[in-house]
């Protein structure tokens, strides 16, 4: 989504040389400025936040110049500044004194409302909560059973007494839903409503009845972030109407300019709340300016990485992987395997790797990654014997030929995946030794082939190649092999 903005921060980043003088700042500030609307930032939030940037940097002027680098004290200015504009800090859900707490989501059709009501669902459920989905949109088509088909999926309960199409009054559904919940002993309500393709005064209505009708703890307003400005002009028609206390992100993973995040809490004054950011039911949580912010200026978001990687490893596997890390014993095949079967669930490897610092600078190998690879390099390991997995130098010609034709790939793969598995010990023997941060609960992941960014053992190491090949396919394997 902040891709193109990222790079364009980047270019404006990359012009500051040394020193910088008053005309350098103002420069600097109108091509910040520029790149913000390139973004489809609105033209207020743009100006505004250039114009705080020139402010805070003419007043430490004479600290950013002395430092060793003034580039870095400016890029602190702007990374603070952006995380403010993007809210400040993460906004958590308010609870009800009295349970249950009633979420009613308000926003236009296909915003994606429906599909976020799951999703919100998931996500409380996860945390031990017992939530219950209302189906109070009964004007789009089939609107009822996407939200009952969505609900199955996650094992939560929907409330749906009527069967839309046009049919029910939604009022009468959202209060009949709140005592059920209350009847049934739930702990959140999320009243899901209807939209429209506009902003009307049929929508208002309906929408501010049902308000009342079950008076939310929260009004969160959903919002498609590939509207690009249109987004902005909505969050304030709604706010003006409805009213809302927090905004929801959609289509996060979009190809769009990102502005409506950043325009978003300035105009209306709201929070971003949740952002969801793929087709996933779990593809949901919790928005972090500050991560968004170190995002967008190629810094990554190793944090929500880290916060995954728990999520997706058991406690135990990662507490065991913990103790070998500390230990300092090797990391082995086996342990490789478990770390496969975490990233399998924690999503596509492109995404994984835009989390990564730098991550922009990778967007042509992170386009043509195949997703495959992973699939592949588990038939390798899981056609290892428990003795090959736990000691990779016994990897002889010969078992090397025999994992080839167990795994149903080529014996340069598996020489390949050797290589670089090697090349991962010696990275986590650095890192042990104060290399790199390894990252919490994933303590030395390995990158894997087709990704790249491992290092390649040095040509000068490698043992010099034979002069010629057997023409028995057995010896070239076990020459291939040694």
């Amino acid at each position: 989504m902040f891709e193109a903005l990222g790079q364009r921060f980047t270019k404006v980043f990359s012009g500051l040389r040394g020193k910088v003088s008053e005309s350098d700042l103002n420069t600097f500030a109108s091509e910040i400025k520029t790149a913000l609307l390139e973004s489809d930032v609105a033209q207020s939030v743009a100006d505004n936040f250039a114009t705080q940037i020139l402010k805070i940097a003419q007043e430490r002027s004479d600290e950013i110049n002395k430092s060793t680098n003034p580039a870095q004290k400016i890029f602190e200015i702007v990374n603070a500044q952006l995380t403010q504009t993007l809210g400040g800090s993460a906004r958590r859900l308010r609870h009800a004194k009295t349970g249950p707490t009633v979420i009613l989501l308000t926003g236009l059709q296909g915003a994606g409302k429906t599909s976020l009501a799951g999703k919100l669902a998931k996500y409380l459920k996860d945390q031990g909560n017992t939530p219950l989905l209302v189906a109070s949109d009964l004007q789009r088509l089939n609107a009822v059973t996407q939200l009952q088909v969505v609900g199955q999926s996650i094992t939560v309960p929907v409330f749906a007494p009527e069967p839309g199409n046009g049919v029910g009054d939604p009022v009468a559904v959202a209060k009949a839903g709140l005592q059920f919940a209350k009847d049934k002993v739930h702990n959140f309500v999320i009243v899901d409503t209807a939209g429209r393709l506009g902003v009307d005064q049929e929508l208002m209505q309906q929408a501010i009845r049902v308000r009342d009708a079950v008076s939310p703890d929260e009004i969160l307003f959903v919002v498609d972030a590939m509207i690009g400005q249109d987004a902005v002009v909505t969050a304030k028609a709604f706010a003006d109407g409805v009213g809302f206390d927090a905004v929801v992100l959609t289509k996060l993973d979009g190809d769009a300019r990102g502005g409506a995040a950043l325009s978003i809490v300035e105009v209306t004054g709201k929070p971003i709340i949740f952002a969801a950011t793929g087709e996933k039911v779990s593809d949901f949580d919790l928005f972090y300016p500050d991560r968004m912010a170190s995002r967008i200026l190629g810094m990554g978001d190793v944090a929500s990485l880290a916060e995954q990687a728990k999520r997706s490893m058991s406690s135990d596997t990662a507490a065991k992987l913990e103790r070998k890390f500390a230990s300092g014993d090797d990391f082995t095949f086996e342990d490789f395997l478990s770390q496969l079967e975490a990233m399998k669930s924690m999503g596509s490897m492109s995404k994984l790797m835009g989390l990564l610092p730098g991550s922009g600078a990778m967007k042509k190998q992170m386009e043509n990654f195949d997703e495959n690879e992973l699939v592949r390099t588990r038939a390798i390991i899981e056609s290892m014997t428990p003795q090959e997995r736990a000691d990779p130098k016994v990897l002889n010609g010969s078992r090397r030929a025999r994992i080839s034709r167990g795994s149903g790939r080529a014996i340069s793969e598996i020489n390949s995946l050797v290589e670089r598995f090697s090349g991962a010990q010696k990275m986590m023997k650095q890192i042990r030794n104060g290399g790199m941060p390894a990252i919490p609960g994933m303590p030395a992941m390995p990158a894997m082939p087709g990704l790249g960014g491992m290092p390649k053992i040095s040509k000068n190491n490698q043992p010099p190649k034979k002069k010629s090949r057997s023409g028995n396919p057995a010896k070239r394997a076990a020459e291939e092999g040694s």
